[in-house]
């Protein structure tokens, strides 16, 4: 309803400049207006609030992010931050960078940005379980996206994936083919009905719509009709397409197929027999011509295993999961491959031989440091030679692997301020160069190595001193691992060596004779590295954008509500409207419907004129407006459909203490008679109160104002079973404890005597006799005693 401010397709001006043949090719695909920034970078043109705005494609990717953020969140009922953001396989630096800095913008933490096709392949392999340990399964994906097309073959083993090869083309979807039928069916209907749908953005997208139905309708049949109603000019139009003549109209664009299939086939170094499986995938590979030449290139039958939408978000939230400590995901590795090589080049003197560490031969100004296909993450380090500060260029070193006239600088660093020692003179700097897990390019680090010699007390004669042993271990380890930072101040040294000497003396003897040798030593020292890199936003850039999407956040939400309030105005004049003349009807006077008729009319008619775009607040008083005419006759029908069950209820407590508090039950004798007869007392009270509200209720009319409430109703029976409850609910007291019988100790007779006084010799405590009855077998009672 609205495409000239409707923004789509932005994934096609990430990192892109306006002037560029491609981005101008694709402007004709855009409803929207397009205009070219200050720094050359495209710039959507929209209405917002009333003002003609411009806005980056990051910002516009950031609200999008943003979107599905909020949807996460509702859904998960809590705050999310991290995750992982699926990128076309031939996505540039600018554009990963905008991806990344589209993130920032809405408060996301990306992991990971991950090639779609590698997020395809994870999709089909982490639930395979029949995958070899040893042998590989290779597999090639092809993904018919919208507007591009993507293929990889990728090698599976148990628990791991690795990306053999990848290829690409740009400009090859879906949506090519609906181009061809709009085409096709716009000369048409200017020939038939003399209209021109290209001049027309809302002709223009309903039929792109509609050809965009009959492509998918001639995947399933040979032949389908196509027909609008009022397409432009009040003019119905209708057509006619054979599966026929529409694969013989996009001929040219399905010779362009086979292309990345043999591509990613030969950088694979497989053959087609050799590969097992052909998964495709993507909402274009549904034409049927496409599935004709995989079929013939891989000569076997292509297999839809997979959701071909949802394929590439499946993957990546596998990926967030594995790499998100929340989760417990089934241990599987993804090897993902860089699409491009990159090099870097830099300013070299006669005298620099720089080279890439563990390679013997020196780099010339321009060296490729990563190949193509290089694994990510990847990281280098390249060894310089200077005396003075330099800059490293990273960039593409194969430019027809880029979109045309695309630039081919990655970026720019600047390795230094550094102070050699010796003024002048040509220190060594190794220079880490990688490829992180996002894929972009980036220097990690840069250090200077300088040596210098130290004296080193050792004990003549002996084999190995401490000091000697410890000393060559480490400088044995300083050589081995490059990057170890070592930092030694000069009188710490020696210090350190003459203790150690005096150490090694005593024990060798007072006769072992000291002598200084002088060894030398690495000396690092952190060396700063500033990165300018294209299509990253600059920190203040960032920042503006990120208070900018928060503002529009807020104002969105202020017309999310006025929206709701709006939609709240005009479903309750509707809703009140059909009431007046069914539920309400008996509840309501001619009078009040006529009045509040007119009233629901008026507001109607200002909801679609003058009201068409108000505030939160004028909705709102509107609202309230209404509500107080039609709040008392919905009172009404509440009122008559409640006090029925609300009396009924009362009448039951109030019978149920009654008849507990005349019982002659002996589980209420404990109870006072004074308080049974206050229960019986307020009980009366209640049931008189109820029968003479409901005789003033039998009189009034139903369009008249209740004189009892079921809320009433509910309040005297809450009052009642407060009063009622603690009193017949009363505990019966704790009945008091037996008082102990004594009972007259029997006379001994004379021959018991003896042995009586014989016992008396031995101590036996209470304790003692009842634990020695309880050994016996006799029953023991301990009873208490009365202080």
């Amino acid at each position: 309803m609205n495409p000239k401010n409707t923004v789509g397709q932005i994934k096609r001006l990430i990192g892109r400049k306006f002037r560029e043949p491609e981005v101008q090719r694709e402007l004709q695909f855009l409803p929207y207006k397009v205009v070219e920034g200050p720094d050359g970078d495209p710039l959507v043109s929209v209405m917002y609030l009333g003002e003609q705005r411009t806005f980056t494609p990051t910002q516009i990717l950031a609200a999008i992010l943003g979107h599905l953020k909020g949807i996460a969140e509702k859904d998960q009922g809590s705050p999310l931050v991290d995750c992982v953001i699926g990128v076309p396989v031939f996505a540039t630096e600018a554009m990963r960078r905008s991806y990344l800095d589209a993130a920032k913008i809405v408060g996301l933490n990306p992991l990971r940005l991950m090639h779609e096709t590698a997020a395809t392949a994870l999709s089909w392999g982490i639930y395979k379980t029949d995958l070899p340990d040893n042998e590989t399964v290779n597999v090639a994906f092809v993904d018919v996206g919208h507007a591009s097309l993507q293929t990889t073959v990728v090698a599976f083993k148990k628990g791991q994936l690795k990306i053999l090869s990848e290829a690409w083309d740009r400009n090859l979807g879906g949506r090519e083919f609906d181009e061809v039928l709009f085409n096709h069916f716009a000369d048409e209907f200017k020939a038939n009905y003399h209209i021109d749908v290209r001049t027309n953005p809302r002709a223009s997208l309903r039929l792109r719509q509609a050809c965009e139905k009959l492509k998918k309708v001639l995947s399933a049949n040979p032949e389908a009709p196509i027909q609008i109603e009022c397409l432009m000019d009040e003019k119905d139009v209708k057509g006619f397409m054979t599966r026929e003549k529409f694969e013989e109209l996009a001929a040219p664009i399905l010779e362009r197929v086979r292309q990345p299939l043999a591509v990613a086939l030969e950088e694979s170094g497989l053959s087609v027999e050799q590969i097992s499986v052909v998964e495709v995938v993507g909402s274009g590979s549904r034409v049927p011509a496409i599935m004709k030449i995989l079929s013939s290139f891989f000569k076997q039958e292509p297999k839809r295993t997979m959701n071909a939408s949802e394929t590439v978000a499946k993957g990546t939230a596998l990926q967030c999961a594995m790499l998100s400590p929340v989760f417990r995901v089934r241990d599987f590795q993804v090897q993902d491959a860089y699409p491009y090589p990159v090099a870097f080049s830099w300013q070299m003197s006669a005298s620099d031989n720089d080279k890439v560490e563990g390679e013997d031969a020196p780099l010339p100004s321009n060296s490729e440091v990563f190949k193509k296909l290089n694994p990510l993450p990847n990281s280098k380090i390249v060894n310089f030679y200077r005396s003075e500060p330099f800059s490293l260029d990273a960039v593409y070193n194969d430019a027809s692997l880029l979109p045309p006239e695309y630039p081919t600088v990655l970026g720019t660093f600047q390795i230094g301020p550094f102070t050699p020692s010796k003024p002048k003179a040509a220190v060594q700097l190794k220079v880490k160069v990688k490829l992180n897990l996002h894929g972009c390019v980036t220097v990690d680090q840069a250090t200077m190595i300088e040596e210098e010699e130290i004296e080193v007390p050792v004990n003549k004669g002996a084999e190995a001193t401490p000091m000697e042993t410890e000393g060559d271990k480490k400088e044995e380890a300083s050589t081995a691992a490059g990057d170890a930072d070592i930092k030694m101040d000069d009188a710490e040294a020696g210090a350190a060596s003459e203790k150690q000497a005096e150490g090694g003396a005593a024990a060798n003897g007072d006769a072992a004779k000291v002598e200084v040798v002088k060894k030398k030593k690495s000396r690092k020292v952190d060396v700063p590295v500033t990165a300018k890199v294209w299509g990253a936003l600059s920190p203040p850039d960032l920042q503006k954008a990120v208070e900018e999407e928060y503002e529009m956040q807020l104002q969105d939400k202020i017309i999310e509500e006025t929206k709701e309030k709006k939609n709240a105005v005009e479903a309750y004049v509707y809703s009140m409207r059909n009431k007046l003349y069914d539920r309400l009807e008996p509840y309501v006077t001619e009078a009040e419907k006529s009045t509040l008729m007119s009233k629901l009319q008026q507001t109607e008619d200002w909801l679609y004129e003058e009201g068409e775009d108000e505030t939160k607040g004028v909705y709102s008083a509107k609202l309230d407006e209404l509500k107080k005419m039609g709040d008392p006759l919905e009172e009404r029908l509440k009122q008559d459909q409640e006090r029925p069950a609300a009396a009924q209820g009362l009448m039951q407590t109030i019978a149920s203490y009654r008849e507990a508090a005349l019982s002659k039950d002996a589980k209420y004798d404990h109870i006072d008679a004074g308080d049974k007869e206050k229960v019986v007392e307020e009980s009366i009270k209640a049931e008189e109160w109820l029968m003479d509200k409901q005789a003033q209720q039998a009189t009034v009319p139903k369009t008249g104002a209740p004189v009892l409430l079921a809320e009433d109703i509910r309040k005297k029976q809450e009052m009642l079973d407060r009063l009622a409850r603690p009193i017949m609910t009363k505990p019966k007291p704790a009945p008091k404890p037996a008082e102990k019988e004594t009972k007259p100790a029997p006379e001994a007779k004379p021959e018991e005597a003896g042995q009586q006084d014989a016992k008396k010799d031995d101590t036996a405590t209470p304790m003692d006799t009842e634990a020695d009855a309880a050994k016996s077998g006799a029953d023991v009672k301990v009873e208490p005693v009365d202080e």
